[in-house]
């Protein structure tokens, strides 16, 4: 809104045409969205849902009774943030819809007296994959959708049976493999803002910005700065709820916020035409939370078993097996995924 609002203030006092660059706008909402949850968060903590600690989970006690369900307030703030500073598209409105709607639906699982159970949330979290999969599709890339994969230069033209499987099969695995990795203070809400500012800044610098993507003989996207200024909005709310979460926390995001994010990072990885971005984003999300995932449904419905002195997530192997405190937990996971960042950075953008 405050984008087009510029271009009429603009006539009255030339500096407001600041507020049209991509740049400034990403500062202003990434700032904005930072001092709200700052501000805000705490005032929330007499209504919100209080935890009642993970089945299986490393020192849950800790956790319990301590104000959960955040994403509740800092997904708000994000969507209310964005719409203000950020001109959006359809498409870009419908996934922020879409991101509020599987934040309620965790929210809502925080908020009940009893779990909604497994094969319940699995379910709700396909059907919202599936249905933004086909917006992504038949809104944003009008039915014709092409991959940009490494090793190679072409732009390869996808069925779009193939495009909802692998979009939604990244949107479901993104949010609950995000899910599982919070266990610990401040681990997921870290590993995903990496995530977020790697993708802001390949939506920014590299798919936004026509010279690199043609240097780089990648697809250019015309929107991609539109996608750098939420990518980076969200950014700024996260920060803020990890400024209440950084250890030992005062309030725990729950399934609202975990499942929120994932979905976005989701979102941002099957818009860029790549799905292997999500290797870029979150390798360590995907080894914390996914090997658990593939362990327990290899176990549960083929009767293979994996991995049996390894706990999942693995988080709380380190935490119980190699006696790491969550603070090493946390420092080495992020190390982990910075090096795993440029290492894939490097075959994506120019081994091509």
């Amino acid at each position: 809104m405050l984008y087009y609002l510029a271009s009429t203030l603009q006539q009255f006092f030339g500096p407001f045409r600041l507020l049209q660059s991509y740049t400034v706008l990403i500062i202003i909402a990434l700032y904005a969205g930072f001092f709200l949850t700052v501000f805000l968060l705490p005032k929330a903590y007499r209504v919100l849902p209080k935890d009642r600690g993970r089945e299986f989970s490393i020192n849950a006690d800790a956790a319990v009774g301590k104000p959960t369900g955040a994403g509740v307030v800092f997904i708000s703030i994000f969507a209310l943030t964005t719409f203000f500073f950020a001109p959006l598209s359809v498409t870009q409105i419908t996934m922020l819809l879409f991101t509020w709607l599987v934040m309620l639906t965790g929210y809502l699982d925080d908020r009940s007296p009893q779990s909604w159970g497994e094969y319940c949330k699995g379910a709700l979290d396909l059907a919202l994959s599936l249905a933004a999969s086909l917006v992504i599709l038949y809104v944003y890339f009008a039915g014709s959708a092409h991959y940009w994969l490494p090793f190679t230069s072409l732009q390869i033209a996808v069925h779009p049976a193939v495009f909802l499987t692998v979009s939604t099969l990244v949107l479901w695995v993104s949010i609950n493999t995000t899910n599982c990795t919070d266990g610990v203070d401040g681990l997921s809400g870290t590993l995903v803002l990496l995530a977020l500012i790697s993708l802001g800044i390949i939506f920014y610098f590299i798919l936004g910005h026509s010279k690199i993507a043609d240097y780089l003989l990648l697809p250019h996207l015309a929107d991609g700065a539109q996608w750098a200024v939420i990518i980076f909005a969200l950014s700024g709310v996260l920060m803020g709820y990890l400024w209440h979460n950084a250890f030992p926390s005062k309030v725990l995001m729950g399934d609202a916020g975990s499942r929120a994010l994932g979905f976005f990072i989701g979102v941002c990885v099957c818009v860029s035409g790549n799905p292997f971005l999500l290797l870029v984003t979150s390798t360590m999300i995907l080894i914390n939370g996914g090997t658990g995932l593939l362990k327990v449904a290899l176990l549960r419905f083929f009767k293979i078993r994996i991995l049996h002195n390894v706990r999942f997530p693995l988080h709380d192997h380190m935490r119980k097996n190699l006696a790491w405190s969550p603070t090493q937990v946390l420092l080495k996971f992020m190390i982990m995924q910075v090096l795993i960042t440029l290492a894939v950075f490097g075959v994506l953008f120019k081994v091509r």
